[in-house]
């Protein structure tokens, strides 16, 4: 998707957990692991781009996790599911990301890699996984997916 902003977009990540297991993805461009997510689209709130998000990259069914806030919804106003986290990061040295991250469970581990994304690597990571070095794991990505696990492995 194109940039909204020269300096500054919104995006967003979801952890999925399937058992005891978290998916993460090897980023195609910066080959570092990342969670499941993208850029959030002109014509869509977040909720509606994680959900895209994981369909375009890896074809999972999901359920985002959380509880929205029944404030008397109308015609104008709906609310959405909040985000379990929010940072913000540099992408290079003129462009950031405000990203939402979301956690969410499936009920099948069967990857579907669509046309629009393709990674060369998706795996499923138990706990302990997630602090083998041979990975590499980004430290934020790691205490996200652990978090994840630990609030939604069974």
């Amino acid at each position: 998707m194109p940039h909204v902003h020269e300096k500054v977009d919104f995006t967003v990540e979801v952890f999925i957990v399937y058992r005891n297991t978290v998916l993460l993805r090897k980023h195609d461009k910066y080959k570092i692991w990342l969670s499941v997510g993208g850029h959030i689209e002109l014509d869509e709130d977040p909720n509606q781009a994680a959900i895209r998000e994981v369909k375009e990259e890896v074809g999972l069914p999901i359920s985002l996790v959380g509880e929205i806030f029944d404030s008397g919804n109308d015609k104008d106003f709906r609310e959405l599911l909040p985000p379990k986290f929010l940072n913000r990061h540099r992408i290079n040295e003129t462009h950031e990301h405000v990203t939402m991250v979301y956690f969410a469970t499936t009920s099948t581990s069967e990857i579907q890699q669509g046309n629009t994304e393709i990674s060369d690597e998706v795996h499923w990571f138990t706990v302990s996984e997630l602090d083998d070095p041979k990975y590499e794991l980004r430290e934020n990505i790691r205490n996200y997916a652990k978090q994840a696990l630990e609030e939604l492995g069974s």
